[in-house]
C-alpha cells in the first residue's frame, strides 16, 4: 500500500465530510432544538483529522494502482462510518453505546437500514435528518461524488471507481471521463430526490419528512423519521409515490442516463435486465398478496394487495420500508421469501443491494443451459442477455461472486450464532445486513437493539462487505494481494 497517496485520499474524504455535519446543525437552529452541540463536535473532529491526514501527503503526485483502489475503498467506509458515529455518541437522549452508535451509522451509509434506535418520534430533528442524510450520500456512494474532485487535485479516481461501482456493467463508463461520469451520475440521483420530495409532500407529507423519506427512498435505505415507517402515513398516495421511486432507484442509473439523452423510454423495456426485474417484482408481488387474500389475513382484498405488493417492491429493491410492523407474522412462507427476495435485489448500477437480478438471470440460464447439455452433449448453447451474447469469463465471474456470497453469509451465520443468537433471527439477520435490505423476521423484525455488541459487530462487517459487492472486502485477505 502507498501511504502517501492513501493518507492524501483520506484526508481530502474527511475533510469534504465533515462539512455533512453542518445542515443537521441548521436543522437544529430551524427548529430551536438546541441540539447543536454533537454536530459541532463531529464537525471539528472529522475536519482535523482529515487536515491532518492530508497535509503531510499533499505533494505526493504517485498515481493510486488498481490495489490502492480497494484498500482505499474499504478504508474510506470503514472512516465514515466511523466518524458518522460521532454525533449518536455525544446526542443526550440516545444512551448510545459505542458499537451501537457505530451500527447506527454503518447502517445508515451502507444503506441498510437496520436500527438500534426506538423511539424514534420523540427524537429531536436534527437526528432524525442526520439519519436520512447519511442515507443520500451512501446510496449513490461518497466515493462516487469524490471522483469528481479528485481529478481535478492530482490524485486518479478511476481506480476507486472499479472498485466501488457495482455489477457487471462497471468497466463500463457512461461519458469518457471519468469525473463527467460521476457528475452524471449525481445529476440523475440529485433530480430523482427533487421529483420524490416533491411527490411526497403533494401526496400529503409534511414538507420536513418529504425530505427525510425522499433521502431513504432514492438512497434505498429504509431510514424513516418515525417509529412507524412508512405506515405513519399509510395512504395509497403515498404508498405509490414511494413503490415508483423504489423501483426507479433499483433501476441501473446507466440506464436512467441512455433513456435521457435519447429522450425515450423505450430504452427500459428494450433492456433484458430490466424487464427481468419488472416480471420478477409482478410475479412476487401476486404470489404474496394472493397468499395473504387465500389465507384471510385481511379483511379486505384491497388491503392485501396494497401490503402485499408493497411489501415486495419495499424488499425487492433493499430499501426496506415497512407498511406494517406485523410482516414478519404474515402467514407460510411469506416472511422467508420476502428475505430471499431481498437477497436478489434490484438491477446492477443502481443504489440497490443483494446479489442483483442481472446475476440470477444468468444463473438461470446456465443452469439451463447445463440441462440442455445432458440432452445434447454436442450442441453449442450461448447465454444470450436479450440480443447480446455473454461471455464465459462474465459467466464465471457470476458463478464465483455467487459463491463468494453465500460462502460469507454461511460464515456469518455460524458466528452471530455462536454470540448467542438464535437460528431464525441470525439467518434474517445476516440476510437483511450483506443485501443491506435492514429490516428481518424473528428477534431483529423490529429493530436491533436486542442484539449483543459482538453481534453487532459482525453486523456491521456484513453491511460493509454487502455494499462493496463482497471481493473488494474479501481480497483483501488473499496473501497474494499484498505482494509486490
Amino acid at each position: 500500500m502507498r501511504s502517501g497517496p492513501t493518507f492524501k485520499v483520506l484526508g481530502i474524504i474527511l475533510t469534504l465530510f465533515s462539512f455533512t455535519m453542518l445542515p443537521p446543525i441548521f436543522v437544529s437552529w430551524l427548529y430551536a432544538e438546541h441540539n447543536q452541540d454533537p454536530f459541532v463536535i463531529a464537525f471539528f473532529l472529522t475536519l482535523v483529522t482529515g487536515v491532518l491526514l492530508y497535509m503531510p501527503a499533499k505533494r505526493t503526485k504517485r498515481e493510486l494502482r488498481p490495489k490502492d483502489g480497494f484498500i482505499i475503498v474499504v478504508l474510506i467506509w470503514l472512516t465514515l462510518a466511523l466518524f458518522g458515529a460521532t454525533p449518536y455518541i455525544f446526542s443526550e437522549g440516545l444512551h448510545l453505546s459505542f458499537m451501537q452508535a457505530l451500527f447506527e451509522s454503518m447502517s445508515g451509509y451502507s444503506t441498510t437500514g437496520a436500527t438500534v434506535i426506538t423511539h424514534l418520534d420523540q427524537l429531536p430533528r436534527s437526528i432524525l435528518y442526520y439519519r436520512q442524510q447519511s442515507q443520500f450520500f451512501g446510496g449513490m456512494g461518497i466515493i462516487v461524488l469524490v471522483i469528481a474532485v479528485l481529478p481535478l487535485i492530482g490524485v486518479g479516481g478511476m481506480q476507486l471507481y472499479r472498485a466501488e461501482a457495482n455489477g457487471p456493467w462497471k468497466e463500463n463508463k457512461l461519458t469518457p471521463r471519468i469525473m463527467e461520469t460521476a457528475k452524471v451520475l449525481w445529476i440523475i440521483y440529485i433530480f430523482l430526490t427533487l421529483a420524490c420530495l416533491v411527490s411526497y409532500k403533494l401526496a400529503g407529507m409534511t414538507w420536513f419528512d418529504s425530505v427525510c423519506y425522499a433521502f431513504s427512498t432514492i438512497g434505498t435505505g429504509g431510514f424513516a423519521p418515525h417509529d412507524a415507517s412508512i405506515a405513519y402515513y399509510g395512504t395509497p398516495n403515498v404508498y405509490m409515490v414511494c413503490m415508483v421511486f423504489m423501483i426507479a432507484s433499483a433501476t441501473s442509473f446507466a440506464l436512467h442516463f441512455v433513456s435521457i439523452k435519447r429522450m425515450s423510454i423505450k430504452n427500459y423495456w428494450q433492456d433484458a435486465e430490466f424487464k427481468s426485474y419488472i416480471y420478477f417484482i409482478g410475479a412476487m408481488g401476486v404470489l404474496v398478496s394472493l397468499t395473504l387474500i387465500g389465507s384471510s389475513y385481511y379483511s379486505h382484498t384491497n388491503e392485501a394487495l396494497w401490503q402485499g405488493f408493497f411489501q415486495v417492491v419495499s424488499f425487492g429493491t433493499n430499501t426496506g420500508f415497512t407498511s406494517t410492523s406485523e410482516y414478519s407474522n404474515w402467514p407460510l412462507f411469506i416472511p422467508i421469501l420476502l428475505a430471499i427476495i431481498g437477497l436478489i435485489g434490484g438491477c446492477a448500477g443502481s443504489t440497490s443491494g443483494g446479489l442483483k437480478i442481472i446475476r440470477a438471470v444468468l444463473v438461470r440460464k446456465q443452469a439451463v443451459r447445463e440441462m440442455r447439455k445432458l440432452i445434447h452433449p454436442n450442441g453449442i448453447f450461448p447465454i444470450k442477455l436479450g440480443a447480446k451474447v455473454m461471455s464465459e469469463s462474465v459467466v464465471n465471474s457470476v458463478w464465483g461472486f455467487i459463491a463468494g456470497y453465500f460462502l460469507v453469509f454461511i460464515v456469518m451465520w455460524l458466528l452471530l450464532m455462536a454470540t448467542g443468537v438464535d437460528q431464525i433471527t441470525a439467518f434474517s439477520a445476516v440476510a437483511a445486513c450483506i443485501s443491506n435490505v435492514g429490516p428481518g423476521i424473528g428477534g431483529v423484525s423490529v429493530n436491533y437493539a436486542s442484539l449483543p455488541d459482538s453481534a453487532q459487530a459482525l453486523l456491521c462487517a456484513t453491511m460493509l462487505i454487502g455494499r462493496l459487492e463482497v471481493f473488494t472486502v474479501l481480497v483483501l485477505f488473499m496473501p497474494d494481494f499484498w505482494k509486490h
